[in-house]
Formats: C-alpha cells, sequence, structure tokens
C-alpha cells in the first residue's frame, strides 16, 4: 500500500473515531467507556503518536550536534537565483547599489539554533591551518558562508574565542568588542570585553556556543552605536567590510560591503553601522573585512571579482546549514 493512501485511510479512521460519540447517544455508551475514550481522543499528542508515530518527530525540527560535523546536503531543488527555501531554513539574496557602494545582503532564517555554525580550516581547534571559505563551505555542506575573524592569523594576540561550544581562548582584549552566540542562537556583544556585562551573562546562565574578538559591535541592544575612531582595522578608511547581525528570534542578516574596485568603493565602520541599524538589527557585528571578505552561496561567490584564484585563505568561517534529511528529498 503506498504510503499516500495509508495516511489517508489513517486520518479517515481518526475522523470516525471523533465522530463516534456524536453519533452514539449518550446514555448508550457505558459511562467507564466513554472516559476512557474521551482520554484517548482529546489527548492531541497521543492521538498523533497512536495514529501517526513520525508526524511529532517530522514537525519538530531537527537539531544539528554542537560539533564540527557538517549539516545535512542542501537540495539542489531548493536553490533559486536569489536564494534558498526548505522546511528548515531559509535564504534570501538582495544587491543593493547607493552612493558608489554596492552592498551583497543574505537574510536568513532558521528554524533550530544549532543550524548558525561556525567551520574550522584545519581538523582541531588548535591547528593553525588555513584554507579558502569557498572550501570549508563545500566541507560542512554549508548553505551559505561567510569569512569569520580569521583567529590564527596572529595567534599571540589576547583573545575571547570559541567555535562549536569549543574554547580556543578565553582571555578578554580590553580594547576590542566581543560578539557571543548563545545556546539559542542569540547574538550579545560586550563593548571593549565589558568585564561585567560579561559576568551577568555567565551568571544567567547562558552556554557560549561561538564567541568572535574582531568589531567593533555595530548595534547593540537595539542601539546604533558610534564606532570608536581610534578601533583598528581602518575604522574611516573605505574598505571592503563584512558584518553579520540578528535581527529578531533565529533570523539573522549577512552584510558584504564591496570595496576596492571601480563598481564599489567600500565603506566605513560607521557606514557599515548605520547600513545594519537601517536593516532592523537588534544586534550587529563587523568581521574581518578587506581582502578577507568573503561570501560563498550554492557553490559560487556572491560578490564581484571574487575567485579561487584570488580568495584569501583564513582559519575559520560562519555558515547556515540545512536539518532536512535528503532521503526526504522525494516525499
Amino acid at each position: 500500500m503506498k504510503q499516500s493512501t495509508r495516511i489517508l485511510l489513517i486520518v479517515l479512521a481518526a475522523a470516525m473515531l471523533l465522530a463516534f460519540p456524536f453519533l452514539i447517544p449518550s446514555g448508550s455508551m457505558l459511562s467507564e467507556y466513554q472516559e476512557t475514550w474521551m482520554d484517548w481522543a482529546w489527548n492531541s499528542d497521543a492521538l498523533l503518536r497512536r495514529l501517526l508515530p513520525s508526524a511529532s518527530a517530522e514537525s519538530a525540527p531537527a537539531a544539528l550536534p554542537i560539533d564540527f560535523t557538517p549539516g545535512m546536503e542542501p537540495n539542489p531543488d531548493a536553490y533559486s537565483e536569489d536564494g534558498y527555501q526548505d522546511d528548515s531554513l531559509s535564504v534570501q539574496l538582495e544587491t543593493m547599489e547607493e552612493e558608489g557602494v554596492v552592498w551583497r545582503i543574505a537574510r536568513v532564517q532558521i528554524q533550530h539554533p544549532s543550524q548558525l555554525r561556525t567551520g574550522i580550516a584545519g581538523n582541531k581547534v588548535t591547528s593553525s591551518k588555513t584554507s579558502l571559505v569557498s572550501s570549508m563551505a563545500e566541507k560542512y555542506n554549508a548553505v551559505i558562508a561567510i569569512s569569520g575573524d580569521y583567529f590564527v592569523n596572529d595567534p599571540p594576540k589576547t583573545s575571547f574565542e570559541y567555535r562549536m561550544g569549543t574554547k580556543i581562548r578565553s582571555k578578554a582584549n580590553r580594547v576590542k568588542d566581543i560578539l557571543i552566540i548563545d545556546e539559542n542562537g542569540d547574538f550579545h556583544t560586550f563593548i571593549k570585553s565589558d568585564a561585567e556585562k560579561m559576568e551577568a551573562f555567565s551568571q544567567a546562565g547562558h552556554q557560549i556556543i561561538n564567541a568572535f574578538t574582531f568589531g567593533p559591535a555595530l548595534v547593540s541592544e537595539g542601539n546604533l552605536l558610534e564606532c570608536d575612531t581610534g578601533y583598528g582595522y581602518n575604522p574611516n578608511g573605505k574598505e571592503p567590510r563584512m558584518a553579520i547581525g540578528q535581527l529578531g528570534a533565529l533570523s539573522y542578516v549577512l552584510v558584504l560591503a564591496e570595496g576596492r574596485n571601480k563598481e564599489s568603493e567600500g565603506v566605513t565602520h560607521q557606514e557599515l553601522a548605520d547600513f545594519m541599524f537601517d536593516l532592523g538589527c537588534l544586534e550587529a557585528f563587523n568581521l574581518d573585512g578587506g581582502n578577507t571578505a568573503t561570501m560563498v552561496f550554492h557553490g559560487g561567490y556572491y560578490q564581484t571579482g571574487r575567485s579561487s584564484t584570488n580568495e584569501r585563505a583564513q582559519s575559520d568561517c560562519i555558515y547556515f546549514a540545512t536539518t532536512v534529511d535528503p532521503v526526504s528529498w522525494s516525499k
């Protein structure tokens, strides 16, 4: 019997059972059996488990492990010219051109926090190995991936770094901002590695899944920040920039401001902050930009002029993965 026919028969049987007490006078059903039936029929969870054992499992978003295993393989048929869509993940791409700047924007909605992930070039977080973001995206089955903060670029630096729940370094840099992503996929920004705020975060019982020391923070708790003109990474220069922001629960935006080419001159930190705030970010953070800034989608680059011959190798990436098992693609 076909699966679809079996499900239809089960649903019809369930409908008959639900209608049964209305078709039979209440006096015709012994009270003890009526109570038993009511307890069973009106418990929707039990009903689903009895009639459709897989229903609750299929409706709940699957979680990926908090480690460096890849996500599920993306469905080729879920890609379109401007994004990706399946039951666990939505990506919408947009290009904006304004005032001499080309902006590459990816809005991402996921069903479970574990779909926001980081990848590393080596097999261990202690490795100093580097790799292309495009290679890491393929390795981890990323639907979309961006450059992270290149945590091995300057190993002696003081920084606070976690990847997929694993601590790399935990020495707060008092002149740098930190972004922490917790177990709920929520962003927390710490200006100048604010020790008091970090202590409050810890006392609240949060788990650190990923943490980055780069910045500056661009938006914090819904407030546009005034970027420190003395911050590193050429804050007032027109440069290619990469940022990530949180729009709401499990809703994010990735932004690449192109630069160093005739079509796009790049932006300052403050211009990037203004842009992220205008997009509606509650939290936003600047990642490694310049020649490092890379956005990979569907095996290619979502930016001008990037190729495997000029892409900069780096230690890590941020990516989003699907939880949809390939065996369900044909269903």
